[in-house]
């Protein structure tokens, strides 16, 4: 296929980035589906629906400023709609195109019942008061109002957003809708119908599938040196997960820099020292290492947890690591992907890693609908269970079709999304 007859005529072709990223996927992906599913794999090419909106909000000194932001509903075959809403001063409509479409094969490798979509704002929040931000997220959850429902789409905390941005759009939405609405967003306040385990889940499904991976590699966690880029819910929560599993975290990197212990960084201390000093350098029993010199860390597991496009041609040939999960959404370029497959090491796509976030999600959606909510122990334990299925379905099919597991995980949730609009038929 030619990317270039994917790319919507409102998209210039010079600043895709990741939705370019996704379409190359896409391509790899489609000559493994099944034969009658192939004639259906443009429907992945292209979002159902992408809202972009004028977000103006009143400043604290009066004045009124304008801030960009959007919307976008993958495909909704398996469910309704679901993804996060990022707040970042790099947001472009092709970065949460993007998102959404990879939202959409993550909720189908894990198998929960939604489809993908995705949001953002394209500010600096850290610019922004409390007021303002409030006033920011109220402002542009009225204006995707209209795609928003716990039956249509339903948003969740990304980069630079909270419980307290959840609360916020749920809030906006009920009074719209005269009643409360809790379903209308996961990653709320446990106060508010959020789930117990939220806050970590996407760091512990990162931890599980890493685990599953090292087993079936003959790799022990135990001992096992993890640089960890992105300290954050998910890299933090990664990086304690496995210390206390008694694996080594030797390096963490964040947007403020890198540090490095051969011997092993306390992740608790480096949290608590980030938290009082706004940086990772100077944690206790850590040096400062470059952030380029990261990449080239001795490690035996390397977790990827920041932003998209990080390992790419420029340090691919640098990672020491023999396995490599993705916690953040497309860190990986096309490109860096076959040096990796190349040089032999395991890569755990972000698809399957990361969706620890979603299928917590999903239990906090199924807990508010229901009225009734499980235990801590009750929400780890049916995460831990699903991870594990869906990483062994995904390991098994690349073993199966000899083919990568990125290629294998798209193959799984291709497949059952386009079985999906198979099923469904074309209306009208």
């Amino acid at each position: 296929m030619d990317n270039v007859a994917h790319i919507p005529s409102y998209l210039s072709a010079e600043h895709l980035g990741p939705w370019e990223t996704y379409l190359v996927q896409i391509d790899r992906v489609e000559p493994h589906l099944a034969a009658d599913l192939r004639p259906l794999a443009p429907i992945l090419t292209r979002p159902k629906r992408a809202l972009i909106v004028d977000v103006p909000i009143r400043l604290d000194n009066g004045e009124m400023a304008h801030f960009e932001g959007y919307r976008v509903q993958h495909n909704l075959a398996r469910g309704p709609g679901k993804g996060g809403i990022r707040y970042h001063p790099d947001v472009t409509l092709a970065e949460v195109m993007a998102l959404s479409a990879w939202m959409t094969v993550k909720n189908a490798v894990v198998n929960v019942p939604f489809g993908g979509a995705k949001g953002g704002v394209r500010v600096e929040p850290k610019t922004l008061s409390l007021a303002e931000l409030e006033r920011l997220t109220r402002r542009y959850a009225s204006e995707i109002n209209i795609f928003l429902g716990q039956d249509k789409d339903i948003p969740a905390p990304d980069i630079n957003t909270n419980e307290q941005v959840m609360a916020w759009i749920m809030d906006t939405f009920s009074m719209n809708e005269g009643k409360t609405a809790m379903g209308v967003v996961t990653g709320k306040p446990v106060s508010l119908g959020g789930s117990l385990g939220r806050k970590d889940a996407t760091g512990r499904g990162v931890f599980v599938t890493t685990v599953e991976a090292a087993q079936r590699i003959g790799m022990s966690i135990a001992g096992a040196r993890v640089a960890v880029q992105g300290f954050g819910n998910v890299g933090e929560a990664a990086a304690r997960l496995f210390a206390d599993a008694g694996a080594k975290v030797v390096a963490l990197q964040d947007s403020t820099g890198s540090i490095h212990n051969p011997g092993g960084l306390d992740v608790r201390a480096a949290k608590v020292w980030s938290l009082a000093h706004h940086t990772l350098i100077g944690a206790p029993d850590s040096e400062p290492i470059d952030n380029a010199d990261f990449w080239g860390v001795d490690a035996d597991i390397l977790v990827a947890a920041a932003m998209e496009n990080q390992i790419t041609t420029a340090n691919a040939g640098r990672i020491r690591a023999r396995l490599i999960t993705e916690g953040a959404n497309g860190p990986t370029s096309p490109e860096a992907d076959l040096i990796l497959q190349e040089r032999g090491i395991t890569v755990i796509p972000d698809v399957l890693a990361n969706a620890g976030g979603v299928t917590v999600s999903y239990f906090e959606w199924v807990q508010d609908i229901s009225a009734f909510f499980w235990t801590e122990e009750e929400i780890n334990a049916r995460l831990d269970r699903i991870m594990r299925e869906a990483f062994a379905a995904v390991w098994d099919a690349a073993r199966a079709k000899g083919i990568a597991l990125r290629t294998a995980a798209f193959v799984l949730g291709c497949e059952r999304v386009l079985a999906a609009h198979q099923m469904r038929g074309l209306y009208p």
